[in-house]
């Protein structure tokens, strides 16, 4: 994403915030937006991955304080901070006759409309100290006394990378194209829907031999209908028949990377209820997780007569007794 870029998009409108949001409400926004706008969420809308997109691009910018200082006085420039008129007149003076002559003759420069000359607006910037530092001056510029050429950072750039939830889970070698070139990074096990990940120096290279900016990828990872993970902690959810919740069993539980493992159900354990097995979750760089198991008991939709009359019978056995006694004053306070 170009500087020019910056002048054409209005970031805080796509966040739904003001100019003057602070951190944790540009956060806040975000994660309502993305939350509101994932793909998943529209599979009949062929627009909902650019929208979902420009939000993540307005939040990887905005959420970085020097990115969002630089956004901010590229705008305020392009807002009426220095005026650039099209054509050639007369009159004038200040920034319009300065360029005149920066970029050759006696007349005024036009940027993009009808004049002597088009000049880049991020070869603009760049020699004013764009390119990833600040707008104007601080961090090296395109010329140094003299008008000898001198170092000049390259610019930061962002992107999105979507991957599957097994990839994210695993981890992955991804290939994306970014500004026309192929960035191809490893993406490590266990990462997370919505995570940043900064790719030193895969950004824009610099100029006249300047450090190459920093390339930010944003994560976007599909739901699985079976697994989901909280760090390294995976999470399934097994049904069970009534009698085995109530008089306890032992069930087995498939494993993510394949294979199963059995497990205890207690006597009496109520729809709900977690289990843990230990140690089979995901591994990462940082610690292997667990396996968390949601019991849930599962309700036949049909009954025979056999099977009805013994469930009738139960309801018999258990009289008066009420599983929702006391909810009624509790929900009271």
């Amino acid at each position: 994403m170009s500087q020019q870029d910056w002048l054409e998009k209005d970031f805080y409108a796509a966040l739904g915030v003001s100019k003057d949001a602070s951190a944790q409400e540009i956060k806040k926004a975000y994660r309502k937006k993305a939350r509101d706008l994932h793909p998943d969420r529209h599979p009949d809308d062929p627009k909902a991955e650019d929208r979902f997109k420009e939000v993540g691009e307005a939040y990887s910018v905005l959420s970085d304080d020097e990115q969002r200082e630089q956004y901010d006085a590229i705008r305020a420039m392009g807002a009426g901070g220095a005026r650039f008129a099209p054509g050639s007149g007369g009159g004038g003076g200040g920034f319009e006759d300065m360029f005149g002559s920066m970029f050759g003759g006696g007349g005024r420069t036009s940027f993009g409309g009808g004049g002597q000359q088009n000049v880049d607006m991020e070869d603009l910037l760049r020699m004013f100290g764009g390119g990833g530092g600040a707008p104007f001056g601080g961090g090296g510029a395109g010329f140094g006394r003299g008008g000898y050429a001198t170092e000049a950072p390259g610019e930061n750039l962002s992107a999105h990378l979507r991957l599957s939830f097994r990839d994210a889970a695993t981890g992955t070698e991804a290939t994306l194209d970014v500004g026309g070139r192929t960035v191809t990074t490893r993406i490590p096990a266990g990462v997370h829907d919505g995570q940043k990940i900064r790719l030193r120096g895969k950004g824009r290279p610099g100029m006249n031999g300047g450090k190459p900016g920093d390339l930010m990828l944003t994560l976007d990872v599909a739901s699985d209908p079976v697994w989901s993970a909280d760090g390294a902690d995976l999470h399934i959810t097994v049904p069970v028949r009534f009698d085995e919740a109530a008089l306890g069993t032992r069930i087995e539980v498939p494993l993510f990377d394949g294979g199963t493992v059995k497990l205890k159900v207690p006597a009496g354990t109520p729809s709900g209820r977690t289990l843990r097995v230990k140690g089979k979750g995901l591994r990462t760089t940082k610690r292997t997780g667990d396996l968390r198991v949601k019991i849930e008991v599962a309700v036949p939709e049909k009954l025979d007569e056999k099977t009805r009359e013994a469930v009738e019978a139960l309801r018999d056995a258990l009289g008066d007794e009420d599983p929702r006694a006391g909810l009624a004053a509790a929900a009271q306070g």
